[in-house]
């Protein structure tokens, strides 16, 4: 898999997973045969629209919505698209960043970080007056608002959680667990029992049991808006909310229940995936469509199941946020709207929810779960998540988040990367 190319938090391996190259350049891979009787939608985003030797339902998906928006409006959507070697080293996020701020396309996918950063630089249409926008569900706004409005709109909400081999739970009497000293207390055991390394890890998603501990009483304690304003305004601590997640990640290390220099160098999956298959290793943790899909953990020899991660409050999928957004001084700006609305219209997302089997942004749109999915969607039917990014948060989450997990797995102290988070929330106090 290539898309960890896309993005400094591997986020994007969630929204359009199993890529098989992560798109193409700036003229190479442009689709250009269209006609002057119809108007152009320029789109960037991390794939091809069309690939022969690639099976990929999440493009497939996406492809569909799109040709509803190119006949109901008479446009042609012209694919742009990234790759690692025509940008050199240069992440996705910041070749986005690079396009939107010179007006270079019209209708961007964006990661969270890079809608924060173009969201408050006013590089963003404000999307609340869409028809599709009155449709979303209350998180969707919560976490795509930067400075009063709707910058982005997402095809499906990404979830992530623990997936565990429940048959060596079950071979060795444990429950699944729900607090962070049920977690560490299961380690133990399969540690006990000759499994070396009960946890697979990888550099990009150890953050999730950060934000899982640092934030479920921010969002499910009733005073989200109250907590995010203290934050925003200094008179609250990002580190003070991080540093139990921290505590908990250095423990797993000191007692060896992960392998820190392995999670260090290795890409989503690729680290870890050979031996939960196996059956080697009980635990890893990754995004909602991996169930789903083949090339991940989508067929295994096992009962799987997929639960959120450990908290004070039990069980807590985390969620953060991708989204489609439209450049404010884009070229073709009103036709570019119109895409979107009709690609996140409840018509599109139910089929692009049929296909991916994933939760929508829609609260009218629901589709059937595979059977390990259950118990994370059960909490996230409850209401019951944290968001693993925020744009009302005047600090961006995901990415720096994990990018300071992987100061602690590289040796840095528990301290040392609270003090990172400190100075971030002073650079953006004084910013």
């Amino acid at each position: 898999m290539r898309t960890r190319r896309w993005s400094s938090a591997g986020l994007a391996v969630l929204v359009l997973v199993s890529l098989t190259a992560c798109g193409g350049g700036d003229s190479k891979n442009l689709v250009s045969h269209y006609t002057e009787e119809t108007e152009t939608v320029n789109l960037f985003s991390p794939m091809e629209k069309t690939d022969p030797d690639a099976e990929n339902v999440a493009r497939t998906a996406s492809d569909q919505t799109v040709t509803m928006a190119e006949e109901a409006l008479n446009v042609t959507v012209v694919y742009r698209t990234y790759t690692a070697e025509d940008y050199q080293d240069k992440t996705y996020d910041e070749v986005c960043l690079d396009r939107a701020r010179n007006n270079m396309d019209d209708l961007y996918l964006l990661n969270p970080d890079t809608i924060l950063a173009l969201g408050a630089e006013g590089k963003l249409m404000d999307l609340s007056g869409l028809d599709s926008a009155k449709n979303l569900r209350e998180i969707i706004r919560t976490a795509n608002t930067v400075d009063g409005k709707l910058v982005a709109i997402p095809q499906e909400v990404v979830a992530y959680g623990l997936f565990v081999n429940k048959d060596l739970f079950d071979r060795y009497h444990l429950d699944l667990p729900e607090t962070p000293e049920d977690f560490l207390e299961c380690c133990r055991v399969f540690q006990e029992n000759g499994i070396e390394i009960p946890v697979g890890a990888n550099r990009w998603w150890l953050e999730t049991f950060v934000f899982a501990q640092a934030y479920a009483e921010l969002y499910n304690g009733g005073n989200t808006e109250a907590e995010i304003a203290a934050l925003n305004s200094g008179a609250a601590r990002y580190s003070d909310y991080m540093r139990p997640g921290f505590e908990f990640l250095q423990t797993l290390m000191d007692r060896g229940y992960i392998d820190a220099e392995k999670a260090l160098v290795s890409e989503a999956i690729e680290g870890e995936g050979e031996d939960f298959l196996a059956g080697k290793t009980p635990i890893v943790m990754a995004y909602w469509g991996a169930a789903n899909t083949d090339t991940a953990y989508g067929k295994t020899d096992f009962t799987m199941e997929v639960i959120g991660f450990p908290s004070r409050l039990g069980q807590m999928p985390v969620m953060p946020m991708t989204g489609w957004a439209v450049g404010a001084e884009a070229e073709h700006a009103g036709d570019a709207m119109a895409v979107l609305d009709i690609i996140t219209s409840d018509e599109a997302l139910s089929l692009y929810s049929k296909i991916n089997r994933v939760i929508s942004p829609s609260k009218n749109v629901s589709v059937e779960c595979v059977p390990a999915l259950k118990p994370l969607n059960e909490r996230i039917e409850e209401g019951v998540y944290v968001l693993g990014s925020n744009a009302s948060m005047n600090v961006e989450q995901w990415g720096n988040t994990c990018r300071i997990v992987r100061e602690l797995l590289g040796g840095a102290t528990v301290d040392e990367c609270m003090a990172a988070f400190d100075a971030l929330q002073d650079a953006a106090l004084n910013g």
